[in-house]
């Protein structure tokens, strides 16, 4: 599959030496030669105004700011925010990568990181970057519709560009379950894609909503989360999502659930 990432540019932020040395290696045995090391946030993002590239890979704690810094900053300027994004840590703490999910990022790596957790960053990329034509050409014309329930404009937009690359034009966006029960009251959709944690009303209340009350109740369900409970997760299973996936979102994830949305119509 390494290939597959060799037209890809990066700009990898590290300040260590020894540290960016090494995820260039890794970054080199999958392919990609097209690498310009930082030590800092701000002169990456210089450097991102003059030329952006397609992928940031970053650590969190910089000189100048952190890692959740840069990429909040990216987010916020028009000309960056279709600039993919991958932290690699070796903090755990979820209070300390909560706030990284939530800004529509393709992975969170772990410091050491394995050959297939990089690929699979490397695979969620891009699919952010790219169309997947096989997909597209399944649902071209199909007209999905799908509601977006998240409270994080970062994370919605993320969703929206990686449906957008399968062929899906038709969305509606709500910021919390509250508003998606309003939203389907009036308007039929294919697909629910939410968050779990949200004010108002959390991802497992809206599918229980959807599942025990709505007209639309058959709708399939898909939940994206960074919950780690397994207790919770349990519960939304029971009250009937049909797919759950990890917040970095997962592509292939909501692939399998379009194509089974695709034979079942």
């Amino acid at each position: 599959m390494a290939g597959s990432f060799g037209n890809l540019v990066v700009f990898l932020v590290e300040p260590s030496a020894a540290q960016a040395k090494f995820i260039v290696a890794q970054l080199k045995t999958m392919g990609i030669e097209m690498v310009r090391v930082y030590d800092s946030g701000g002169e990456a993002l210089r450097a991102m105004h003059e030329a952006p590239p397609d992928l940031v890979v970053s650590a969190l704690y910089l000189p100048d700011m952190s890692g959740t810094e840069l990429v909040a900053a990216m987010r916020r300027d028009e000309s960056l925010t279709q600039v993919a994004f991958i932290l690699i840590s070796s903090e755990t703490r979820p209070q300390a990568l909560e706030p990284v999910r939530q800004l529509g990022v393709c992975g969170i790596l772990p410091k050491p990181f394995t050959a297939a957790q990089l690929d699979t960053a490397l695979a969620t990329t891009l699919d952010f970057l790219g169309q997947d034509d096989d997909l597209a050409g399944e649902i071209s014309g199909e007209d999905l519709r799908v509601l977006l329930v998240d409270d994080s404009p970062s994370a919605r937009a993320f969703m929206r560009r990686v449906l957008e690359n399968l062929g899906i034009e038709d969305f509606i966006e709500a910021d919390n379950g509250r508003a998606a029960v309003d939203i389907l009251a009036a308007t039929m959709v294919d697909l629910v894609v939410t968050d779990y944690n949200m004010p108002e009303m959390d991802g497992q209340a809206l599918v229980e909503y959807i599942r025990q009350q709505s007209w639309q109740n058959s709708v399939p369900i898909l939940m994206v989360t960074s919950e780690a409970n397994e207790g919770r997760l349990a519960a939304v299973q029971e009250a009937g999502v049909s797919g759950i996936c990890d917040k970095p979102f997962e592509p292939r994830v909501i692939k399998r659930l379009l194509r089974h949305i695709l034979d079942h119509r």
